[in-house]
């Protein structure tokens, strides 16, 4: 993967931070790559202020990790162990909301664009299910998370065939679509939703991902132009109440507790 330095990292106020003397030089490494400073190893990183985020760089991969008192624990994609492993074991397989928004069933497995690829685990839930999944990620430093997430698990005796269906673009998603041959038979987005001082307590993740990017508040034309490179359908995973998508209204809804996805159909699926 190829890492857009267009969208400059500097700004973000980040920084690099090997976690030990023997993880410098890939530090440095990375540092060279990004344009970005390198801690020192012994960094405390809620006795920063002056610095927003640190990639942590060490023998277990990267993890982003916001700084200051009280700062939430490092973000990693990790595709072997916890939330994403229990999921792949127990999580219900083609019986799942989102195998079925996305069209799965006995013989069709679609190849899938997840143009808001984030952290990946929608991607490797349906990649898990046998699809073909293009991901795309348009802030740097997310995607070189997913890329070394990707990395390690490729190594996996369980993991690997799953990750192999996996390929990752960093970049604008609209560049994405402009360019991609053949056309994806399903898009997926995730566009991730605009804070309410009503609403809970949120995951680590999400605090981390609305420090770097904020509201998509391109999401309706996204939605636009996916609809238009789409071959099947366009699947938008929303809040169970937030509003549609844009003025096109879906074709049907498939609502959870918390969540719900919102299908917008172009032809029947072979």
């Amino acid at each position: 993967m190829v890492v857009d330095s267009s969208c400059s990292l500097s700004e973000l106020s980040l920084q690099l931070w090997p976690e030990s003397e023997t993880d410098c030089e890939r530090a440095q490494q990375l540092a060279d790559q990004l344009h970005l400073p390198v801690c020192p190893v012994d960094t405390d990183p809620q006795q920063l202020d002056e610095v927003a985020m640190l990639l942590r760089v060490g023998s277990r991969g990267l993890a982003l990790q916001q700084t200051g008192p009280k700062a939430p624990g490092p973000v990693q994609v990790d595709f072997l162990a916890g939330a994403v492993a229990h999921r792949r074991r127990f999580g219900g397989g083609s019986g799942q909301q989102i195998a079925k928004a996305i069209g799965i069933k006995p013989g069709v497995r679609p190849r899938v664009a997840d143009l808001t690829a984030g952290l990946g685990r929608d991607s490797f839930v349906l990649a898990g299910l046998g699809c073909e999944v293009q991901m795309v990620e348009r802030m740097p430093v997310v995607a070189l998370l997913l890329e070394d997430g990707l990395r390690r698990a490729a190594f996996d005796s369980e993991v690997g065939e799953i990750v192999a269906r996996m390929r990752l673009y960093q970049g604008a998603a609209s560049q994405w679509l402009a360019n991609c041959d053949p056309h994806p038979e399903v898009v997926y987005l995730d566009p991730m939703f605009p804070h309410s001082s009503k609403s809970a307590q949120v995951k680590k993740e999400m605090l981390l991902f609305r420090t770097l990017v904020g509201a998509d508040e391109d999401a309706d034309e996204l939605l636009e132009l996916a609809l238009a490179k789409a071959e099947y359908r366009v699947v938008v995973k929303r809040p169970r109440k937030a509003p549609t998508l844009g003025s096109r209204k879906p074709s049907y809804s498939l609502e959870g507790k918390s969540g719900r996805f919102d299908i917008y159909t172009l032809k029947a699926m072979k």
